[in-house]
């Protein structure tokens, strides 16, 4: 039922509970009137009442509560009883009649007539000869008896009454007023069924409203986008009160168990997998990236799934960490989505590169598809992007983009029609092509016009998007950093955190199962000639192709690295420089193809598997430096180049095997 249908109901239901309240506190304040208020009707029917009595005559023998005293007796003589009264044919016992009997008259006759009547029928009558009585004269004082007057007292008057004169009411106006009642009361009684009628008519209406659907409204309104949207929104709300890890029943005043907590010893711990087989079936995670405003949300892009031709070759789906079994958003690509980052500015916004070079742009607050890409022209990319990065402020910032042809270009946000730059990285020392075809970029700190680039050859360089002092815009071919016998999968510099500035070391992973560790070259001395840098470290203790690598956020000293083999490494070089503090296997033993610690502290660690799951880890206590971590990794990376030009390696130190 839709909200305005729901609202009519209401409204009809609001009216109809209105007017029985109304007939009700007509119907109580009608009765309290009459209960109350002597009101006119009361008045005029004692004003009625006094007129009969006067037009018809006194009854004030009647009047006196059935005791009629006679008007004239005999003194010391006690009252006759009223029985001997009411047979007025009847003689005394002295044979005398009555003096009541005989001088009452005639009008009293006719107004006691019917009572007579009645009573003498059942009265023998008995001739007997006719007695005259002796007449003697007597002479008597008459008194009138007046009546006992009756005094009422109630709470309101206690004291005196004083009489005062009623008002004379006429016969028109008695006739008036009880017109009037009769009027008033038709007028209630029409009122009355006028609101009946209308209950009556507001409960078959809303008997309508909530009729039965029939099976076509039914599976229309099931089908229309406005309830597919609610369904999806509520049921998502449900899902994350459900997934709640927080004990809501807990109780404080038991004490803690002696066993302990299940998770106890373990440094790292697995929070969750995302994983939905309607996204995530026969695809691989491709890349990953932490919201820079939401910590609990996440991205990852998957490549196509051969066996689905009716689904979007590219899928990038954001999850939330209080939504474990199917992601907040999912959007679409037309190819397959290689790389995809947040945008850290506006927090609804997400980019992707697509292995056809297209450049897309997804809104949250919109649907699947994207709101702006790039066109599929020349003048952007036509290769695959497997690398991009925001770079700048609030104000002027742009979307890096890099594609395996060498080419890089420079985006603005809202306008991906052609980029605002363009830079060809060209080295003339290749045999076959000068194009570098690179494989992963990244920015130092700070930093938002030079950049180093890993390339499928195992080297890297560095460029510049701009001419700046002793360097021109565009590949450095002098300076070489060779180290890697296989293309480069991850490359990442050192963030500027804490006391002591390392944003010139950055870390690089191949494919040929090494990590390294470099110092960047001072900008301010480019060499005029070729010039190749070693590294100062090399990590060989992987046993598979080391996919990706990345320094902590927060710890100096601590890096991560993930594997062919599905294993999650943890580095700590003020702790060990020979083998990881932590080794993990995550998931199912696949290759995980992409690492990336939460922005906020580092604490939680997102992995993205070739078999399409996205799994979220927990490494502890161990992301919380101690203050003089910075110094000793001074001590250690002073020790890394000293033992380099001691022994005089050429490609550093090797640790591990």
């Amino acid at each position: 039922m839709s909200d305005k249908r729901r609202a009519e109901i209401e409204a009809k239901r609001a009216k109809l509970a209105e007017l029985r309240k109304a007939r009700a506190d007509r119907q109580r304040a009608e009765t309290e009137r009459r209960q109350t208020e002597p009101g006119p009707s009361s008045v005029a029917r004692r004003d009625v009442d006094d007129l009969v009595n006067q037009l018809v005559g006194s009854r004030s023998g009647l009047d006196t509560g059935g005791d009629l005293t006679p008007s004239s007796s005999l003194p010391n003589t006690p009252p006759r009883p009223s029985t001997n009264l009411l047979h007025g044919s009847a003689l005394s016992p002295s044979g005398r009649a009555s003096r009541q009997s005989d001088i009452g008259s005639d009008k009293d006759r006719v107004s006691m007539g019917t009572t007579m009547v009645g009573m003498m029928d059942h009265v023998d009558r008995v001739l007997t000869p006719r007695f005259i009585p002796d007449l003697i004269d007597v002479e008597q004082e008459l008194f009138e008896l007046p009546q006992r007057e009756r005094v009422i007292y109630n709470k309101e008057v206690q004291t005196t009454a004083i009489e005062t004169e009623t008002p004379q009411v006429s016969e028109d106006e008695i006739r008036q007023q009880i017109m009037r009642e009769r009027e008033l009361e038709a007028e209630r009684i029409a009122q009355d069924k006028e609101l009946e009628e209308e209950s009556v008519q507001l409960e078959k209406e809303i008997e309508q409203e909530i009729r039965e659907l029939t099976e076509e409204e039914r599976s229309h309104i099931l089908s229309a986008p406005e309830f597919l949207d609610f369904v999806e929104q509520s049921s998502k709300i449900l899902q994350r009160a459900l997934n709640d890890g927080y004990d809501y029943i807990r109780d404080y005043t038991i004490g803690t168990e002696a066993n302990g907590d299940d998770s106890e010893g373990k440094r790292v711990k697995r929070i969750c997998a995302f994983y939905d087989e309607r996204y995530g079936k026969n695809r691989s995670i491709t890349d990953i990236d932490w919201s820079p405003k939401y910590p609990e949300l996440s991205v990852a892009s998957y490549n196509k799934n051969p066996a689905a031709l009716n689904e979007p070759d590219g899928i990038v789906a954001v999850w939330n960490l209080h939504l474990l079994d199917r992601p907040e958003f999912v959007f679409h690509s037309q190819s397959d989505v290689l790389s995809v980052t947040f945008s850290p500015f506006h927090s609804n916004l997400v980019f992707g590169g697509t292995y056809s070079g297209q450049i897309l742009l997804w809104d949250t607050r919109s649907k699947h598809l994207p709101v702006l890409k790039t066109p599929l022209s020349a003048a952007g990319h036509t290769h695959p992007v497997y690398a991009m990065q925001m770079v700048g402020t609030q104000n002027a910032h742009n979307l890096i983009t890099s594609s395996t042809d060498g080419t890089v270009c420079s985006w603005l946000v809202d306008m991906l029609a052609q980029p605002q730059e363009t830079l060809e990285l060209i080295h003339a020392g290749h045999n076959k092509t000068g194009e570098v075809a690179i494989t992963t970029l990244d920015f130092p700190d700070n930093e938002t016009t030079t950049f180093w680039v890993g390339t499928e050859e195992g080297n890297i360089y560095q460029a510049n998007r701009y001419d700046r002092a002793g360097a021109k815009a565009g590949l450095n071919q002098y300076d070489i950093y060779k180290g890697h016998a296989g293309p480069v999968m991850g490359l990442h510099f050192h963030p500027l955190v804490g006391p002591v500035d390392f944003s010139d070391l950055f870390l690089t992973a191949s494919v040929d199962w090494t990590v390294k560790l470099w110092r960047a070259k001072s900008l301010a001395k480019p060499s005029t000639a070729a010039h190749a840098i070693s590294p100062i470290y090399s990590f060989d203790e992987a046993d598979d192709y080391v996919y990706d690598v990345k320094w902590h956020p927060a710890h100096p000293a601590l890096f991560g690295t993930v594997d062919g083999s599905g294993r999650f490494d943890v580095w700590n070089l003020n702790t060990d420089t020979e083998v990881p503090v932590v080794s993990t296997n995550v998931g199912s033993g696949r290759a995980i193809n992409k690492l990336q610690w939460d922005r906020k502290d580092g604490r939680r660690a997102a992995f993205g598997g070739s078999d399409g799951k996205l799994y979220v880890y927990d490494i502890g206590d161990m992301a919380l430096p101690r203050e003089s971590e910075w110094t000793d990794l001074q001590k250690t990376i002073a020790g890394f180049i000293g033992g380099a030009q001691t022994n005089g390696a050429i490609d550093g130190i090797v640790a591990g095997r």
